[in-house]
């Protein structure tokens, strides 16, 4: 049969076309670590321009410059201006999508909390996901569900009081570290690899006390080891690969993701070109799922989500300045990525159905299905948060 725009060929018949639909409008669908529902190809021209246009004055300042447009891309969706916004979320049949804090310095903390409640007050449709029993209703109710999450820490210093703010004010997953060293840990591009320190045991102790997700996505094999004994609760990698098939250092070893797998974790695995196969010209979602496949072997289908990290929720000018400017600064190698490749099946989120479709094509029962498209996530997810 033939194959729509935006739906990848896997040779499906009318039967499995069928049943993936409805059990992609069904299944409460989770991406846990959600740049969407914009990619840039979702944005119009004209808004792109005019949002240049609006960055322009701040471009003596890197970190500034690289930051207004996706703040630009929150307001002008709020306002709607960007009408996609909403288009693509109910498009993509996504039920729950990250909603992300940046908590680098406090400055961003203080401006990234208001840009994340100004999305939530601004669109009735849209709700503030503190349990799972929120993201279940979001679902009953036809409207989408936000998590709020964040990827580094360093804006907390050594100030722990600090969480229990960021919990009143939503925060349900938090990630202990990025690609280099901090307080807590050692993160994937550090050489050193040298896990947990005391600081960062004391701070897990906190989250666990707090009802808030251990998350590794980014944090070094020992840090991710550390995490995985510590944790009196689940320990997830909200976006991750898996390093067996594609050695690289965003890619989790099979030691890491059988020590999630044993808190009773979950491993998300992303659709980040460069991150999941050789040549990010030609990544697909084919490749995708087969890390997904060798989790699932692995350590059981109970243990695999999605964490797509892309496309980013960006117009395509501001990701060619941050793989120029910023990405080099945060630890990524030239040329590494992030940039404005995409994975073939995934160009916008609104495509989101192929990863149940590519389930189906691959012989997965409906119950299994179920469980990789967001169940895994939402058992975690009641279990710590409630």
């Amino acid at each position: 049969m033939s194959v729509q725009a935006g739906l990848y060929d896997f040779n499906l018949t009318l039967a499995e076309e069928e049943r993936a639909v409805r059990l992609h409008d069904t299944n409460i669908n989770i991406d846990l670590l959600f740049q969407g529902p914009l990619s840039p190809t979702a944005i119009p021209d004209s808004v792109s321009a005019k949002i240049k246009e609006l960055c322009e004055p701040y471009k003596d300042d890197p970190m500034l410059y690289n930051s207004l447009p996706s703040q630009w891309v929150t307001k002008l969706s709020a306002s709607g201006d960007i009408p996609q916004y909403k288009e693509e979320w109910y498009k993509s049949g996504i039920t729950a999508g990250n909603r992300e804090l940046n908590l680098s310095d406090p400055n961003s903390m203080i401006s990234s909390m208001g840009e994340v409640q100004l999305q939530f007050d601004s669109a009735d449709w849209l709700v503030k996901a503190l349990t799972a029993e929120d993201i279940r209703a979001a679902k009953r109710d036809g409207k989408k569900a936000g998590i709020v999450t964040a990827q580094e820490t360093d804006g907390l210093g050594r100030n722990l009081e600090q969480l229990d703010g960021l919990y009143h004010f939503g925060l349900r997953i938090l990630q202990l570290t990025y690609n280099n060293q901090n307080l807590i840990g050692s993160g994937c591009a550090e050489p050193a690899n040298g896990g947990l320190s005391k600081y960062g045991i004391k701070f897990i102790e906190r989250l666990n006390k707090l009802g808030i997700i251990v998350d590794t996505g980014h944090c070094g094999k020992q840090t991710t080891l550390d995490a995985c004994k510590y944790s009196q609760t689940p320990v997830i990698a909200s976006h991750t690969g898996v390093e067996a098939i594609f050695p690289h250092m965003r890619c989790k070893s099979d030691e890491e993701m059988i020590a999630i797998a044993n808190t009773g974790g979950v491993i998300g695995i992303f659709a980040m070109p460069w991150f999941v196969h050789e040549d990010p010209n030609h990544t697909t979602i084919d490749h995708v799922l087969d890390h997904m496949e060798y989790v699932i072997r692995l350590v059981g289908v109970e243990h695999v989500g999605i964490g797509t990290d892309w496309p980013m929720s960006d117009v395509m000018w501001a990701l060619v300045y941050f793989k120029e400017h910023i990405a080099p600064k945060l630890g990524f190698a030239k040329g590494d990525g992030p940039s404005t490749e995409t994975v073939a099946g995934l160009e916008k989120y609104s495509y989101f159905i192929n990863f149940t479709r590519g389930l189906v094509a691959r012989g997965y029962c409906d119950e299994d299905i179920a469980k990789i498209m967001g169940g895994n996530w939402l058992r975690v997810f009641a279990q710590i948060c409630g």
